[in-house]
């Protein structure tokens, strides 16, 4: 177990090394430099402004600026933003609950409803159940998130009234924000009605995030169902006499469970890209619209350390994804 460990972290290495290049390419070919951006149509004398330029590093070949970056990585620093000021980690330390919040339970959301769903349509197969499950998923992971964001504001929150549109908790009431997980933050808070706001402002962006995961769950967990309902094993377990709850859930679902951990492990990369425009919709102060308002600003360092470090926390899901599979699976380990 030890050597299968050792394989899959030395595979980071390059990884790591890979994100942070491309990264550092794709987003110095924005047009367009933090200095131009800060400057705006009013413009600064050319002196000034290179002054500016030489005080960032701008001036320098990138291939220079790559290789600063990297030793500034080496120490251990993410640099600082270029608006605020502010140290890159502190800023992402700040905003990283909401979006681990919103992700958090979008991924419940998508779990207690794709596993049951994804088990009753390899059941019912060729039902029309199962055909009506298969097509909805199809739907729901082929939706873009921005239109379905929008229309589910149109509908739950203009129309309806039953959402708020935007934030996560409302201005009427005074949240600490001590642990950075409104949730929490609302339940210890004296303001009455706190709990309800925050999971009221929820409701939308969990439903949204949550979709495209549901579908994937759903569709996945069917067709490992499939094939494990089909194995020697579940026939000699429903020939000794085992209820149908026993068989499905005990003998068939918990072998069927070691593909859906794959797919649950690699969704994480989809919620926190889905995330990114999730939160711009629902203006929620998460590390998505943090790096959004970046794009918008050129604001190099937030870019590329917030990147890097969303980058790290996938590949670090990975990981976890693959010491599991070699657990449930010892085959794997060879």
């Amino acid at each position: 177990m030890l050597r299968f460990l050792l394989r899959r972290v030395t595979l980071i290495i390059p990884t790591f090394f890979g994100v942070t290049l491309a990264a550092f390419l794709l987003i110095h070919a924005v047009p367009g430099d933090p200095i131009e951006v800060r400057v705006g149509e009013h413009g600064i004398a050319p002196e000034r402004l290179a002054q500016l330029r030489h005080e960032f590093g701008l001036d320098q070949p990138l291939w220079k600026q790559f290789l600063d970056y990297e030793g500034q990585l080496a120490t251990g620093h993410l640099g600082s933003s270029t608006v605020t000021h502010q140290a890159v980690w502190d800023e992402f330390l700040t905003l990283f609950p909401a979006t681990i919040e919103l992700a958090g339970c979008a991924m419940i959301f998508a779990l207690i409803l794709g596993l049951p769903l994804g088990v009753i349509a390899a059941v019912r197969r060729g039902t029309a159940f199962d055909y009506g499950l298969m097509g909805i998923s199809v739907t729901g992971a082929s939706m873009p998130i921005f239109w379905w964001g929008l229309m589910v504001i149109l509908i739950f929150s203009v129309t309806l009234g039953w959402t708020p549109v935007a934030g996560r908790v409302s201005d009427m009431f005074y949240v600490v924000p001590w642990s950075g997980f409104m949730l929490i933050d609302s339940w210890y808070s004296d303001d009455e009605g706190a709990v309800l706001s925050a999971v009221s402002h929820l409701i939308l962006p969990t439903i949204v995030l949550g979709t495209i995961p549901l579908a994937t769950i759903a569709r996945m967990t069917r067709s490992a169902m499939l094939e494990v309902l089909g194995e020697d094993f579940i026939r000699t377990a429903r020939a000794k006499g085992l209820s149908p709850n026993r068989v499905i859930i005990v003998h068939a679902l918990r072998n069927a469970l070691i593909p859906v951990v794959t797919v649950v492990g690699l969704q994480v990369g989809s919620l926190l890209s889905g995330a990114i425009l999730t939160e711009t919709i629902f203006a929620w102060p998460g590390v998505g619209h943090w790096l959004v308002e970046a794009i918008q600003r050129r604001d190099y360092p937030v870019l590329q350390g917030g990147s890097l470090l969303i980058a790290s926390l996938v590949m670090a899901v990975n990981l976890g994804v693959d010491v599991t599979y070699g657990f449930l699976n010892p085959r794997i380990r060879s």
